[in-house]
């Protein structure tokens, strides 16, 4: 109960009242009139009266002691039987602080962000928010429910109260075991870029994590799908790596370390890396059997393209041809064909072959060669015209081995639209040709054809009627293509409105060359921030579901939407960051979705450690939820009054706090009502009779 003042009047000229009533007092009892004493008096209690003295008194209500539960819900808390352990340790959490009515638990699951790339486990963060809107000495403690792999841990020196925001201690019941163990593979250095078959390095480390395995481990690398070494590294040591990237555009490398009896997760056990293959200069041997109309366009396309070394040769006159004229006369240079066709064949990426015919200026030998190269890997590309269906036609030699399609010795003169067949549509070398969406094609149109037998692997564009007209095919290690006709130099000279010459011939070209974006059927994956776009590419009919493979070890089957014809994607938005493997049929591929370096996949065991240092600054515990049989077993919860001074290893101390909520206040005025007109009363009487004697 308080005394306190509502005055009727202001304070100073309540003071003034006061001097003056003082001033008349002491006069009086200076001259000794009789009653100055009960005058004062009486003057005392009106100035009383007009201050307006209350007698107060406050309702307050305790309030609730704050204990904010920060629980792990990462993605380093989905391996083993974590997930058990937490949900257990998290009810009899709740039961236990139920238990004292004054603490108000506030739990907080946390998750990996789903907008970031790099996710991190972000308890302390969580922290701050759940306790912001309260008074830091309503905070009686905090309890963290994690596998210790936090990544915002604040500082505990100088300041540990600075740095957390309040005044309480720290507990943290922590997942998993003692003794676990893991290991893991990373990518510390690697190219993003790399000249096509020269030699490349990277680096890779493999790491045990907790209780050491000893020995070497045992790694695998993959190049796009295929193995291509293994070798043995010691788990701590960064390890060289040299490789040859094998294809222009993007290459998959894969490694993936052997894993251990009972460590904590396989799925830090593989690692991959991107890199772009650079062509440095296609080297392109152009072989026209005589000038027509036709080379130039060939020529010319090959020679605006800055990365192709273009060497062009054009038989103008045969062995056959005996004029007279003497050889030193000649303004011509003599065909190379030893130096080309053995000795260098290797190093031209690709052969065309532009409307040629065997007039004895290749020996018959060299044919030979020319079907091994392609066995072994090389590229040629066969543009024929009317010599190829006569008794000179390169379909007669060796080199009929490897050609998708023999002559039958006619050819077919008249007008007619190329189109696309059923497999041109979907093939990524013809589809979506600029007019082929229309009927007829929204191009001009040729005069040529050369028949052939039916011929193997994909006819793609089709001649008059049902006559192929560009055939693609692989053969051995290699790829061929046959376009029958010579007649493409009509689109490059705008004849009838032109048509798509530049697409389709350079596409054919870097078919050949097995540029990835052009492969018939393919499966990729890449990752946009969090979001995983699979592409599937075929020729075929729709490839069904792909499975995919979760970095936490779930499957899911997802279904593709066709975007084009012979192209299906799937785009999703993932909650899990890491490395998911695509399958779909004989085809697997790998992607990595988020950052490569996030921290939640740095380490994976669970550990006492990282808390340690701030828990025992704040006075609080740390303890493991399980024993090693598995048994939830948590602490026992002490409430304390005061600051907790000495930290308690068996139980967890909760500083309870004082705080009270005003809830209402009652007031009695002392000069109101009966009770102050009785006072003033009987001052003024008490004055009246003492002058009445």
């Amino acid at each position: 109960m308080n005394l306190t003042f509502a005055p009727f009047l202001p304070w100073i000229v309540i003071a003034v009242l006061a001097v003056a009533a003082l001033a008349l007092a002491v006069i009086g009892l200076w001259r000794g009139v009789r009653g100055a004493w009960l005058r004062g008096l009486a003057l005392a209690a009106l100035l009383l009266a007009i201050a307006n003295p209350l007698l107060t008194n406050e309702e307050r209500e305790p309030l609730s002691t704050i204990v904010p539960v920060i629980v792990d819900r990462s993605q380093s808390q989905d391996v083993q039987d974590r997930p058990q352990m937490t949900d257990q340790a998290l009810a009899s959490l709740r039961d236990r602080l139920s238990r004292f009515p004054r603490i108000e638990p506030r739990i907080v699951e946390v998750r990996d962000d789903a907008e970031s790339d790099a996710p991190a486990t972000q308890l302390f963060s969580a922290l701050s928010s759940a306790v912001s809107d309260v008074s830091p000495s309503r905070i009686g403690g905090a309890i963290f429910l994690s596998d210790g792999q936090i990544h915002d841990i604040p500082n505990a020196s100088p300041n540990a109260e600075q740095a957390l925001g309040f005044r309480a201690p720290i507990h943290g019941l922590i997942t998993g075991k003692a003794d676990e163990f893991d290991r893991r593979i990373e990518i510390v250095r690697a190219p993003r870029f790399g000249i096509v078959n020269e030699e490349q390095q990277l680096t890779f480390r493999v790491f045990d994590d907790g209780r050491s395995q000893g020995g070497s481990a045992e790694v695998t690398v993959k190049m796009n799908g295929e193995e291509i070494a293994t070798l043995q590294a010691t788990p701590g040591q960064p390890t060289p790596f040299s490789f040859r990237v094998p294809r222009g555009g993007n290459n998959v490398m894969e490694f993936s370390v052997a894993g251990l009896p009972g460590e904590v997760t396989t799925a830090n056990n593989r690692a991959v890396h991107l890199i772009e293959g650079i062509r440095q200069n296609l080297r392109v041997l152009l072989v026209s059997g005589e000038p027509h109309a036709g080379e130039r366009a060939w020529r010319n396309l090959l020679k605006s393209d800055a990365s192709v070394d273009l060497v062009h040769f054009t038989i103008l006159r045969p062995p056959e041809k005996q004029d007279g004229t003497p050889i030193n006369e000649l303004s011509l240079i003599a065909f190379p064909t030893r130096e080309l066709f053995v000795e260098k064949i290797e190093d031209f990426d690709l052969i065309i072959f532009d409307r040629y015919q065997h007039r004895g200026v290749l020996p018959i030998l060299y044919y030979d060669y020319i079907a091994q190269y392609v066995e072994k890997g090389g590229a040629l590309l066969i543009a024929a015209g009317p010599e190829h269906a006569g008794q000179d036609s390169i379909a007669m030699t060796p080199l009929a081995s490897v050609l998708p399609a023999q002559p039958t010795g006619q050819v077919h003169q008249s007008a007619f639209y190329p189109r696309l067949s059923e497999a041109g549509k979907k093939h990524p070398v013809t589809r979506g040709l600029d007019g082929s969406g229309e009927e007829p094609p929204h191009w001009g149109r040729w005069f040529r054809t050369i028949s052939v037998d039916p011929p193997q692997g994909q006819t793609v564009m089709l001649g008059d009627g049902q006559d192929p007209l560009l055939v693609l095919n692989r053969q051995g290690e290699g790829r061929v293509a046959m376009l029958l006709s010579d007649q493409g130099w009509l689109w490059a000279r705008g004849f009838e409105g032109g048509g798509p010459h530049v697409a389709l011939y350079r596409r054919i070209a870097h078919w050949l060359m097995k540029e990835p974006e052009l492969e018939e059927e393919a499966l990729t994956a890449r990752a946009n921030g969090r979001t995983l776009e699979i592409t599937r590419q075929t020729i075929g009919d729709d490839p069904g579901q792909a499975s995919v493979t979760f970095p936490s070890g779930k499957t899911e089957n997802m279904t593709f939407t066709s975007t084009e014809p012979g192209l299906y994607k799937i785009e999703r938005r993932m909650d899990e960051t890491g490395l998911f493997e695509i399958k779909n049929g004989d085809f697997t591929t790998l992607v990595h979705v988020g950052a490569v370096d996030a921290p939640e996949f740095k380490a994976m065991i669970s550990t006492t450690e990282t808390l340690r240092p701030l828990v025992d600054a704040t006075k609080g515990s740390i303890h493991r939820v399980a024993d090693n049989s598995g048994r939830v077993a948590l602490p026992d919860i002490l409430p304390v009054r005061g600051d907790i001074r000495v930290a308690d290893d068996d139980r967890m101390l909760i500083r309870m706090t004082d705080e009270t909520v005003l809830k209402g206040v009652n007031t009695l005025p002392l000069f109101a009502g009966f009770a102050g007109l009785a006072a003033l009363l009987l001052a003024f009487s008490a004055l009246w009779w003492r002058e009445g004697r």
